[in-house]
Order: C-alpha cells, then structure tokens, then sequence
C-alpha cells in the first residue's frame, strides 16, 4: 500500500514535486524531458522558446571572467538551451535533484565532437576502438596514428574479453553501442568499469541508442557522444555534434578545443534541433515498433539471408540489449538472397534501386526511412559484408513500408 501524506497525495510525488520546484527536470520520465527541457524561465508574458539569439560579440568591459558572454566563438547563449536540455536527457535527474549534475558541449558536427575526443589522446599514445563503427570517425583515427604515432588497437566491441584485454596501457576507448553499421552490443557495465579501473577515460557514442535507449554515464563512461545530425534533431536539417559529461575539467578541456579549433556550431541549426528535440520520443517509439516489426518480417523473407537487430530473439546482441537498453533501436541490417547472374554488391544495389518510398540516403535518425549499401563507401571496415544494407527506419505507416521493401526484394 502506498503511504500518503495528509495532501493525499503519495510521498514520492509530493517529494518530486518539492524538488521540481528548484529543478524542472528531476524525477521526470524522459519522454517529459525531451519536452519540458531547456525552456526559458515562466514569467507573465514571456516566451515559452527559446529565442533565437544571433550574435557574434557581446557588450564587455574589462577582464573577461568565466563565464561570461565575450565573443561567440567562445560561448554562445544561443547553444545554452539545448545543451541543458541534452545534460538533463544524459545525466538524468533523480528526486534529490542532483544526479542531473553534467555539462553539455554542442559542436557544428558529429565529427567535431569526435575531433575534440580525439584530441584527449597524448602524442604516442594509444586508443581502443570498435572494429566496427561510424566509417568518417576511423578514417579521422587513421590520420592521428600516421600523423601523432597514436597506436590504435581495433576490438569486436561485443567480446568483453578482448576489450578488456585491449585496455592495458591505454588512454582513451572508444565504445559504440550498437555499433554502426554492424548492430553489436557491448556489456557497458563491463567495459567501462575496466576502463574506469585503469585510470582511462571512455567515450560512449550514443547517436544509435540516444538517451532515450541507454545512459551510458550510469554505467561509468566519461564522456558521451551525439551525431545531433541523426535522432536528436530528427528531420534531416541540420549538421550537429554534442558531448555530454560529469567531469567539470573535462568539459572545460573540451570546449577549449571546440573554441581553438573553431568547432561551432550555427545559432539556427542549435534552435532547430531543440525543437526537433521536443518530439524524440514520439518519434523514437514509432520507429523502434517499425523496426521490430520490420526485423520480424524481414527474418522469414525468402529473399533475405540474414537480418540483424537486436530485437530478434536469435540476434547475439539480443540478451545484452534487451537487459542494458530501453528498447532495440531503429536500425536493421539485411543481407538479401544471392541472384544467378548477379554478384552480391549488384544485387544489393539492385534493392536500393527498386524501393519508392524508402529514400536511398547516406543518414540516419530521421523521420523518414532510408537505406544504403554501406560498403559504397571506400572507407568502410572491410569485415562490413559487401552487400549489406543499413536501413534506418522512420516513422511513416509500418504497412507502406514493408510493402516497398517487399516489391524491392522481390524485384
């Protein structure tokens, strides 16, 4: 029986209540934070959005404290909103009203970001990468090794024993989960308790997963990384990068490199992808329902030799998601059936060429569905098949999806 106060109301809400009175997001499910984040203060008559604040300097007099708006390249209150309102996704607010305690850094990229993490790694140094993850962040990886002697030792992110095996001596790891275009798992609390025991820092990109699938600074990673390009802002518009992390220094070395390096990110495309921000979990719902059903049809097609997503029971990381995550994501992976007197890749291609309402694109996260070849990308992981397509799956009606996938497949 729930105990209540003389209100009426239960402790825990009247609790939550007290709290959100200092702190808008604590005690929230998600799905009200995409919403209720990042809103400018309630006063009579004044705006319930952000505005959209276009500035490349600011009134200052005087030596320049932290803080303080100086120049835009530094810090833009344009970015504020969305960076907090990502902070509260990520770090999670609980009734005590300090567990959201974090620092959000928005870049003009998903690659930016990636730069920026990078850059924590020492000349000689080395990283721990997935074998498998987003094709632009290796080659990027490539360059520092042959350019700063950086030593990278590439691991199937979902064999607990080779990264941990792997971390010795390092200094950074990088994790994807799921990775991309591969869809592996990897144990989280595992990894990044043997990172965090070695005295290294850890990287999760989330861009799969977004915060509303998995938190992985709960599981003690340093840092986590958004493409904002793809499920965050969510309507293929803008071009965004974001890291999100606990450690007040290391937001600190971060954004100094984002300044230095000129990694910013445009007024507009920030406004834009908070607003795109406010219907993730709607968006997210209806995709990963479109995905499971996708998967479940595609698994017992004729015309499909393997399939991939983590919501199928005989998919390896269906056991690690479905305990770690909220859900299996809205990623497929399919490999069709071979056709006499075509190899495998023009087979492939031949599904891309065939499908009408499934847009053949590069991107991901939208809210309209896509697919692509991967390996028509020279920079692909040479393990990634030849033939396999990476669909990202939108929110349009799951009937008018699997009928254009359908005739495609068959075509």
């Amino acid at each position: 029986m729930t105990r209540r106060g003389r209100s009426g109301a239960p402790r825990r809400v009247r609790r939550i209540l007290a709290v959100m009175s200092t702190n808008p997001a604590a005690g929230l499910s998600p799905a009200t934070v995409v919403v209720s984040a990042g809103r400018p203060e309630r006063t009579q008559g004044g705006h319930i959005n952000p505005s959209l604040p276009l500035n490349s300097t600011y009134v200052s007099r005087g030596v320049i404290t932290s803080g303080e708006l100086s120049y835009a390249r530094g810090d833009n209150d344009a970015w504020h909103p969305f960076e907090r309102a990502l902070v509260a996704l990520e770090c999670g607010s609980g009734a005590d009203g300090d567990a959201g305690a974090g620092e959000g850094i928005v870049f003009g990229s998903g690659m930016a970001a990636i730069a920026a993490v990078f850059s924590l790694v020492p000349d000689g140094g080395t990283m721990v990468l997935p074998r498998h993850a987003y094709q632009a962040g290796m080659v990027l990886a490539d360059q520092i090794r042959d350019r700063h002697g950086v030593t990278l030792r590439h691991v199937d992110i979902a064999d607990t024993d080779a990264v941990v095996a792997a971390l010795d001596g390092a200094d950074l790891l990088l994790v994807e989960s799921p990775t991309n275009p591969m869809l592996e798992v990897a144990d989280l609390p595992a990894v990044l308790g043997a990172a965090r025991a070695r005295g290294m820092r850890s990287v999760v990109d989330n861009t799969f997963a977004t915060p509303l699938g998995q938190r992985p600074l709960e599981h003690g990673a340093d840092v986590v990384l958004h493409s904002v390009t793809k499920y965050l802002a969510g309507h293929s518009d803008v071009v965004l990068g974001a890291l999100v992390t606990r450690d007040a220094e290391l937001a600190a070395t971060l954004r100094e490199h984002r300044t230095l390096h000129g990694a910013i990110a445009g007024p507009f495309e920030v406004w834009l992808a908070l607003r795109g921000l406010r219907t993730l979990a709607l968006r997210f719902e209806r995709a990963q329902a479109n995905a499971a059903e996708l998967a479940r049809r595609l698994a017992d097609h004729p015309e499909v030799a393997e399939v991939r997503h983590p919501s199928l029971p005989g998919d390896p990381g269906h056991g690690r998601a479905k305990a770690q995550m909220n859900g299996f994501g809205a990623i497929i992976g399919v490999r069709p059936v071979g056709r006499a007197g075509l190899d495998p890749v023009e087979r492939a291609d031949a599904v891309v060429d065939a499908v009408r309402l499934w847009l053949p694109a590069t991107s991901l996260g939208g809210v309209e569905s896509m697919l692509e070849r991967r390996r028509r990308w020279g920079t692909e992981a040479v393990t990634v098949p030849e033939d396999l397509l990476r669909l990202s799956v939108g929110i349009e009606d799951v009937e008018d999806l699997w009928l254009d996938l359908d005739q495609a497949l068959r075509a």
